[in-house]
């Protein structure tokens, strides 16, 4: 809110931009102070609007020591037209409230503030790069919050989309504060080991480091941390055991489903009927309701009956959704769930059109050709074969499930799921039960699919079972239980994804993962009261910290990010503009 004096806006005071003059604090020095010169620059601060700032330079004529005025310092970065205010207000609406550039102009319109997109986006990267270069000042008090704790747990991972960067984060699991981000063309070994390096150099070693089952990453920790605690999330190592158990079978049913064209025929039929049904909508949906809860059709509804169990049939078998818990393939199997639906419908109707009533009736033809759509899908021998196989991974799948503790089908969380709180050596002895299971079932032990499922438990066996780690801190000895998932960055991630497509409007993220800046992850740190008070060191407001920052840092820092997003040099770009460069091209060949 604009700050307002005797009923009147601030921003509205001035009929005209005014001029504001600024003088130095240093009023005495060992000779006489003289005007040096004077500057003028535009200033648009949140309380005022747009003002002239005019700023008399003094020096010294004893040892030409030069002075400048640290209050318009405090207002705007050197040579930058908006106050710090604004830097922080627009890096707030972009980021935190996750508003577009056309709401913020709005906004900013009602403090007497004209801005442009273009400015928006600057000052929304210049945000982010005060708050990057305020967490780097900030390392070794962050280092020695973490250090009063016992330390801190790596947890790591990366995003991308599309041919997009991997945007690469480093979290400390404990205080869930956000250490450092890096863009990379991939997420090889060579490439996240400098990233490591920088980590460890900046917060020292770790407790111990939680991650996925990336071979990058893998080989990266033993190059940067060799013989510290490792340990995989248990949430990525089941789903990749699932994917590797499931994914044939399971693509086979979907192919078959796709095959068979079995969505858009039912689709078409359901479509087909309500158009029928229409005129009788209401009437026929209480004639339903009624006949279902006495167990009988009343005579005055049999004409109109058939249709809408027909149509009601078809959408029951594609409404799978509530029967599935968010935490996606292969925990949840859709199309699995539509064949069953599907074979439960063509079951129900065999005995509805193999009753007398129903092989007499005209009136069930709706029936009879809902079955008769099913049934070619069903009769399939190479679809029955696949969900018979499926059914059966599934199963063994459950139990290692089950064993884990982790993702469970009663589960609520979704991928929000960090493990109910089973005690780890319970855990570690229930999943040495299943792996014996398999090894001594004559049958199950000769598959190949289950004799990969043994493999990769034996060997991430040491990366999945941690126990609690004692490390000493001012207050004494304390243990730290690991975290059993990588969650904590699947979060992280899944916030910068939701974030952004609620400010940008769109579903691909390609674009905006190639131009946000590395540090953008930053900001979910400002939630973090602690971390949030490390940074202000001292001052009251973030506006009064980016004013301690020297803003030169800021610009190279910005030069920097503008060369590593550019794909091509600017040259090149210029020449690839021309409109008759392949004929110029020519010239200089023939």
């Amino acid at each position: 809110m604009d700050k307002v004096i005797n009923g009147v806006c601030a921003s509205n005071l001035f009929s005209e931009i005014p001029t504001i003059p600024f003088y130095p604090q240093n009023r005495f020095c060992c000779g006489k102070l003289n005007v040096l010169k004077t500057r003028h620059k535009k200033v648009i601060t949140l309380d005022i609007g747009a003002f002239k700032a005019k700023e008399i330079i003094l020096q010294c004529s004893a040892d030409k020591t030069v002075y400048t005025c640290q209050d318009l310092k405090a207002l705007t970065p050197y040579r930058c037209t908006f106050g710090y205010d604004v830097i922080v207000y627009v890096g707030y609406a972009l980021f935190v409230h996750c508003r577009n550039e056309q709401e913020i102009i709005k906004k900013l319109a009602q403090r007497n503030i004209s801005i442009s997109d273009r400015e928006i986006n600057f000052l929304g990267k210049k945000f982010i790069t005060y708050l990057a270069v305020a967490h780097r000042e900030s390392r070794q008090q962050i280092r020695k919050a973490m250090a009063s704790r016992g330390g801190y747990i790596l947890h790591m991972d990366g995003t991308c989309e599309g041919d997009s960067p991997h945007l690469f984060s480093g979290v400390d699991g404990i205080a869930e504060i956000i250490l450092d981000n890096v863009k990379l063309p991939s997420e090889k070994a060579d490439l996240l080991i400098p990233f490591l390096r920088q980590i460890k150099e900046q917060y020292g070693d770790p407790i111990s480091l939680v991650h996925d089952m990336g071979k990058g990453i893998l080989l990266a920790i033993e190059a940067v941390f060799p013989g510290k605690p490792d340990f995989i999330c248990h949430f990525h190592f089941l789903r990749d055991i699932g994917k590797d158990l499931l994914e044939d079978e399971y693509s086979q049913i979907r192919n078959r489903l796709k095959k068979f064209k079995i969505r858009s025929r039912l689709r078409q039929r359901a479509n087909a009927l309500e158009e029928k049904m229409i005129t009788e909508d209401l009437k026929a949906v209480e004639a339903l309701k009624t006949s279902l809860n006495k167990g009988e059709m009343e005579p005055s509804s049999l004409h109109q009956m058939p249709a809408l169990a027909t149509f009601t049939m078809i959408h029951w078998a594609f409404d799978t959704s509530r029967e599935l818990n968010g935490y996606g393939f292969p925990f949840d199997r859709p199309h699995l769930l539509f064949y069953h639906r599907l074979k439960e419908v063509y079951s129900v109707i065999k005995q509805i059109i193999g009753s007398p009533l129903g092989h007499v009736n005209k009136t069930y033809k709706p029936i009879y050709h809902l079955f008769m759509s099913i049934q070619k899908l069903i009769d399939d021998p190479v679809l029955s074969k696949s969900v018979a196989e499926m059914e059966e991974r599934v199963e063994v799948f459950e139990k290692l499930r089950k064993a884990l503790r982790i993702a469970l089908p009663e589960g609520k969380n979704g991928l929000n799921d960090d493990g109910d709180d089973t005690d780890i050596k319970t855990i570690e002895e229930k999943v040495k039960e299943f792996r014996e299971q398999i090894t001594t079932n004559k049958y199950l032990s000769q598959k190949d699919a289950y004799k990969k499922v043994v493999q990769q438990i034996d060997t991430y066996w040491e990366k999945l079972f941690a126990d609690p780690i004692p490390v000493d801190t001012p207050c004494g000895r304390v243990f730290i239980q690991p975290q059993r998932t990588n969650n904590t960055m699947e979060r992280l991630f899944r916030d910068v994804k939701r974030r952004n497509r609620k400010r940008s409007g769109t579903v691909s993220l390609n674009k905006t993962l190639k131009a946000m800046l590395a540090d953008t992850p930053l900001v979910k740190n400002l939630d973090n009261e602690e971390y949030l008070s490390i940074i202000l060191d001292g001052c009251s407001t973030l506006e009064e910290r980016f004013a301690r920052i020297d803003s030169n840092i800021v610009v190279e820092e910005l030069k920097k990010a503008e060369k590593r997003s550019e794909r091509l040099h600017p040259e090149l770009n210029k020449i690839i503009r021309e409109p008759e460069l392949p004929q110029k091209l020519r010239a200089l060949f023939v």
